[in-house]
Order: C-alpha cells, then sequence, then structure tokens
C-alpha cells in the first residue's frame, strides 16, 4: 500500500537544506532526524549523501508509514533504516534498535515553531546526552533576533500559529542559545536561507554531559 504524504514546503526548501547539510554533517556517519514528517526530506537527504545513514524518527504513526512507503518508492530499503518512534518528550529516546552503531549528528527540520517550549527544551537535552563532543545538532525553521521578527511574513506566520495553538510560535534564537549552552553546546553558526529561514549548526564541546 502506497501511504506517501507528500508536503509542497518539504519540495520547496530540500535542495536548500541539502546544500547545507552536505557542508556541516560529518561525511561518514548515522544522521539522526527528528520530527521527520513525511519523509520526503528523510529519503531527498539519504540518496544525496552518499556517506550519511539517514535514520528518520516521528512520533506520528501515519507520518510513519508515509516514511516507509518513501523508503521503498526510492528503493532505499538496503540503505536506509526504517523510522523510529522517537516523542521528543519521552525520555530517554528509544535507541536501541541501532545496536552498537553511534549517533553522529542530530538535525530537526521546521519542529520547534510548531510544538511547545517544552519540546525543544527536551530535544536539545537529550541531544545533549546523545552526541559525542565535536558532533552537530542542526535545527531548521524560521527565528527571532534580539527578540523581532526578521520579515513581515514572519511576523503574520507567528500569529497565525498562535492563534492555533498559544504555545506556539516562532522562538527567539538568544533563548535557544542559552539552552544550547546550558546543556554543552557552543554558540551556533547561522546560515540564512530562503523564505526567511535560518538553519542553526551547534556542536557539542567540552565533556559529555
Amino acid at each position: 500500500m502506497d501511504n506517501r504524504l507528500f508536503f509542497p514546503a518539504t519540495q520547496r526548501n530540500k535542495k536548500a537544506i541539502a546544500a547545507l547539510l552536505s557542508k556541516t554533517l560529518p561525511e561518514i556517519g548515522v544522521t539522526l532526524e527528528i520530527a521527520s514528517g513525511s519523509g520526503e526530506h528523510a529519503v531527498f537527504f539519504q540518496k544525496e549523501l552518499k556517506g550519511t545513514t539517514w535514520q528518520s524518527s516521528d512520533p506520528n504513526p501515519t507520518f510513519r508509514k508515509s516514511i516507509k512507503s518513501w523508503i521503498k518508492f526510492e528503493g532505499l530499503e538496503k540503505r536506509m533504516p526504517y523510522p523510529l518512534n522517537i516523542d521528543v518528550e519521552e525520555r530517554p529516546w528509544n535507541l536501541s534498535s541501532l545496536g552498537n552503531r553511534k549517533i553522529n549528528a542530530i538535525v530537526c527540520i521546521n519542529m520547534v515553531h510548531i510544538s511547545q517550549w517544552k519540546c525543544t527544551k527536551a530535544l536539545i537535552e537529550e541531544s545533549s546526552k546523545t552526541l559525542q563532543s565535536g558532533s552537530p545538532l542542526i535545527l531548521y525553521g524560521p527565528f527571532k533576533i534580539n527578540g523581532k521578527h526578521t520579515s513581515k511574513s514572519n511576523k503574520l506566520f507567528d500569529a497565525s500559529l498562535k492563534s492555533q495553538d498559544p504555545n506556539w510560535g516562532i522562538r527567539d534564537l538568544e533563548e535557544i542559545n542559552n539552552l544550547a549552552l546550558v546543556n554543552g553546546f557552543n554558540l551556533p553558526k547561522l546560515f540564512e536561507m530562503p523564505k526567511n529561514n535560518y538553519s542553526l549548526v551547534y556542536n557539542k564541546v567540552g565533556r559529555d554531559i
């Protein structure tokens, strides 16, 4: 059965994100994607990033079915594992199916603004426990800088998000940075992306906590 879902935004930004990942991810290793959604990003990145094993995840069973269908549709069963059932708030994350394989990077695309702040907190805290020193945590999406929106469209988008759930909304970069610093990450490299989005590339530093 074909359970593939199609998200238009994914098709618009996947090439730009893949180009960024090709410069910031380890050349070889396992990348864990949190909140993979439809799986369109996941299969595209697996094809583009030859040395990477892309491990998708999502707590939504409908999305996990879509990801599996995309993996089969693209003929990636031998290269790409099926998605994990990871809810960022259910800790520790269940990574037992990975066996002895280490997570070399964590990527999270467009989750922070459509979830509660406690989800971002859980994401960064658990990423710190999962990653080794030097490994990247990469966040993608719209962010406020110095408490201000970077565009009128982002301000309108933020209002729309809050109308759906008052706990949602575009987060302030400084708040995320403060949380990351407390959890053993450095200040991020900030990359401007299309449509008023950013990629934040943190790296785990110092001792593992």
